[in-house]
């Protein structure tokens, strides 16, 4: 999985696969779910993402718990 954060945009992306999505879902909330071919999910995106505090750009920290 791969997390990007572009800040000029203030989007945050989780990237679960290296695939074409070839369907979007926006959901109430500002998050746009994309999924390939198969409807197997392969990118959230959190639009506004500093805004609602999702985030601080600042100071980011990727925690990975088993």
């Amino acid at each position: 999985m791969k997390v990007k954060y572009d800040a000029e945009a203030d989007i945050l992306i989780f990237i679960f696969r290296d695939a074409f999505p070839a369907n979007a879902i926006s959901e109430p909330g500002g998050a746009i779910i994309s999924y390939d071919e198969n409807d197997e999910p392969v990118s959230i995106e959190f639009l506004n993402a500093s805004k609602r505090q999702l985030l601080n750009p600042q100071d980011l920290t990727l925690t990975i718990a088993r």
